[in-house]
């Protein structure tokens, strides 16, 4: 630890102690709203999480995005098998933006901890943050893996609550003890035969005082959570009737697209919108000022997007490129190694004497790594309607962020936030992305100069590529020492990068963030690993490129970074990497008990056969922590006649905890591999000039279907409190798939994406 990190939590417990009495409460109940919930014909609430109509239908209040990952049906699951309703009747409910459903696990899970901490320091700090969380405007937020994770118990407790009103409601009808009664499959029954439907019950039950305690099913009473129950929202994306953002449509809406400033940093000058304005259709052309970290850009407002999309070639646009049309991310990132020369970071993990260790070491080895700027490339481009009438705001989005796309809004018309109402729709994919407000900041400005008339705006794929939040250019740089015997005795390493949350905190608060950023290191500092003498460090550096939360975020190149070179000690200390790993991890069983497992399912130890054109294969492993969640996989890969690296199949095991449903456990494994996998063998964004040179699928190119490879995923089973699954299948793929590279052709690739010479 640095004293920067100290005084940053020594002012956390100063304030803590200033607050003594605020802190030592209990946190804030999670079941009833400030505002009680809209309802439809015939529903009544019985907490913030659960509506019950008259028709028998239990209505499950949704906070999270459903943007592929199955949250929704995950969710609903909880609260499900807590009230015992019948599968059947569950329908899904919008949330309103109450702190009541902000995400107090992202924020906890943020703090810059190690996860095997167990001090009173990290217990402390927890504690406030999760309080704080309920205090925070703006952080109803689906990142971080944490969805379920967070959702856990609230869900539970609004089940479990509102079964007990609905038998208490029962047995006051009845005039028997409520402990004769109980719920099964959607209806309370008595042990004399007499039963009756939640719908029936239900006004009744509203009038029972909510419980203090309500008592939770022990996990071994399930009889849905834990089985793979199909997702809610597949048979709306099989028929086409699920909405997304794009899909939105309203009475007399109008269509606007954008074209923003190319340059990073740049300005507009002037446009001239003559030519434009003379084509059917067009209603406006006007400016845009950027807005939550956006571009400035010129929009068309017409009556359909094909018009606006044509009417906006037309208009001649100047910009002012400004100090950063010179900037390079090939010489951004020769600067980050540059500061490494000098730099020593501020220390994220520190055990022994590492520096020392590491001189009188009988043999070292040192490496440098480099991975560069990525793209969501969400395959739903940016876009939002919005209709600013009468002084208020609604807003059709898809957003990971609903408090967030709310103050983006309000920020952009000049009024306050509760005169905005978020909708949420699907989303086209997220990955981080959509936790960003400069699109729909950009959306409501153009939807201020339409008189009241709704507009939806949306990007092409080319604004989209080209004004992202990128994943951060990094570069690590590592030293191992060994002993006389081979064994391990010092770990060093530094990296340099930008800073995601002090960038995203300036975004929404206007001013930069401070302190450490646990995104920075992780995936490098919280490693599992037993270093007898270890330093992990990071020194921010700034940069004019924009930067967000990407996918699995620092664990996504730090894996890459920390997992290569475990192997490059393994194979230093001339050590089987299997074996190596699992002696540093001696104190880890459940770390073991991964690694031994997908071993076995890959046939680690035994030869593998050639691919169906002939040519040789090899295995490569690697084993991530990553939101509470541990993954271990193997690659198979081959290299064909032109040096393209393919990846035959991926084994992969997974312990998350308790698989709230398998199903969705395993197609996210799935979907981060492949998301990792583009990345690994294409995935690069370039700089040149200040502008970004890739802009559609073509030159950022995600893995097509003909080179996906067979994938198979093993859950560990266990009782334990649920973690992330979102995230944690994308970082351990591409150290595999290195480490299989080395093993097949003796290249050691350092930088991402992988090309063999």
């Amino acid at each position: 630890m640095v004293k920067r990190r100290y005084f940053l939590l020594g002012g956390v417990a100063a304030a803590g102690a200033l607050a003594v009495g605020w802190s030592v409460l209990p946190p804030d109940s999670r079941l009833m709203p400030a505002t009680p919930a809209p309802l439809a014909p015939g529903q009544v609430a019985l907490n913030g999480w659960v509506r019950i109509g008259a028709d028998n239908t239990v209505a499950v209040t949704m906070t999270q995005a459903e943007m592929g990952q199955g949250t929704h049906t995950g969710l609903a699951m909880l609260l499900a098998e807590e009230i015992d309703a019948d599968w059947s009747q569950i329908r899904l409910a919008p949330a309103s933006i109450d702190k009541i459903y902000n995400n107090a696990t992202a924020l906890v899970d943020g703090l810059p901890f190690h996860p095997d901490d167990e001090g009173n320091v990290k217990r402390a700090v927890g504690w406030l943050a999760a309080k704080a969380a309920r205090k925070i405007p703006g952080l109803i937020v689906a990142g971080g893996s944490t969805s379920i994770k967070d959702q856990w118990l609230p869900m539970r407790e609004a089940g479990a609550s509102a079964r007990a009103m609905l038998i208490a409601a029962a047995a006051d009808n009845w005039k028997v003890p409520a402990a004769e009664c109980r719920a099964e499959a959607g209806r309370v029954l008595h042990s004399s035969g007499r039963s009756a439907s939640f719908g029936e019950l239900a006004v009744r039950a509203a009038q029972m005082p909510l419980p203090e305690r309500p008592k939770l099913k022990d996990p071994a009473q399930f009889k849905l959570v834990g089985q793979p129950v199909r997702r809610f929202e597949n048979a709306g994306k099989l028929d086409g009737s699920a909405q997304f953002g794009m899909d939105v449509r309203l009475p007399g809406m109008l269509y606007a697209t954008v074209a923003m400033c190319p340059v990073i940093g740049g300005t507009l000058a002037s446009f001239d919108a003559q030519a434009a304005m003379a084509l059917p259709g067009v209603r406006k052309v006007m400016p845009v000022a950027g807005g939550m970290g956006g571009a400035p850009a010129v929009a068309v407002i017409a009556d359909t997007p094909w018009h606006a999309m044509q009417a906006l070639r037309q208009v001649r646009i100047v910009w002012n490129e400004g100090a950063a049309s010179g900037l390079s991310s090939r010489v951004d990132i020769d600067r980050l190694a540059q500061t490494l020369n000098s730099a020593q970071g501020s220390t994220y993990q520190s055990a022994g004497d590492a520096v020392a260790a590491l001189q009188g070491a009988a043999k070292r080895i040192s490496a440098e790594y480099r991975a560069p700027f990525l793209a969501h490339a969400t395959m739903e481009p940016m876009n939002c309607t919005v209709q600013f009438k009468d002084g208020a705001a609604t807003v059709w989005v898809p957003t990971q962020a609903p408090g967030i796309a709310r103050i983006g809004a309000a920020r952009a018309l000049g009024i306050d936030s509760d005169r905005v109402q978020v909708n949420v729709t699907s989303l086209g994919g997220g990955f981080g992305r959509r936790a960003e407000a400069d699109f729909v900041a950009q959306a409501a400005a153009i939807a201020g100069a339409a008189d009241g008339v709704p507009v939806q705006t949306f990007w092409s794929r080319e604004e989209d590529m080209r004004h992202d939040f990128y994943r951060p250019a990094c570069v690590a740089r590592f030293e191992a020492g060994f002993d006389a015997h081979g064994q391990l005795v010092a770990w060093h390493a530094r990296s340099a990068g930008q800073s995601i949350t002090h960038q995203l905190v300036g975004r929404v608060l206007g001013s930069a963030g401070l302190g450490p950023d646990k995104t920075t290191a992780e995936g490098s500092f919280d490693t599992a690993y037993a270093f007898p003498n270890v330093r992990v460090a990071h020194e921010v550096v700034e940069s004019p490129v924009p930067v967000g939360f990407w996918r699995s975020v620092g664990h996504s190149h730090h894996a890459f970074f920390t997992e290569s070179f475990i192997d490059e000690a393994a194979a230093a200390a001339g050590k089987d990497p299997l074996a190596f790993r699992l002696a540093l991890l001696a104190h880890k069983p459940d770390h073991q008990r991964v690694l031994q497992r997908v071993a076995a399912l890959s046939g680690w130890a035994q030869p593998l056969a050639p691919a169906p054109d002939g040519a040789k294969k090899a295995r490569g492993l690697a084993l991530h922590r990553s939101f509470g969640s541990t993954v271990a996989q193997v690659a198979e890969v081959s290299v064909g006649p032109d040096k393209a690296i393919r990846v035959h199949r991926v084994v992969c095991v997974i312990d998350c905890g308790f698989a709230v449903n398998p199903n969705l456990v395993r197609q996210q494994m799935e979907s981060g591999i492949v998301f990792g996998l583009s990345a690994a063998l294409h995935g690069e964004i370039t700089i040149e000039q200040g502008r970004v040179v890739q802009g559609n699928f073509h030159d950022y190119a995600p893995l097509r279907m003909q080179d996906c490879p067979a994938i198979e995923t093993e859950i560990i089973p266990s009782t334990a409190h649920p973690e992330g699954v979102g995230e944690p299948g994308t970082p351990p793929i591409a150290p595999a798939v290195a480490n299989a590279l080395f093993t097949l052709t003796g290249q050691r690739l350092r930088t991402l994406p992988l090309k063999l010479a």
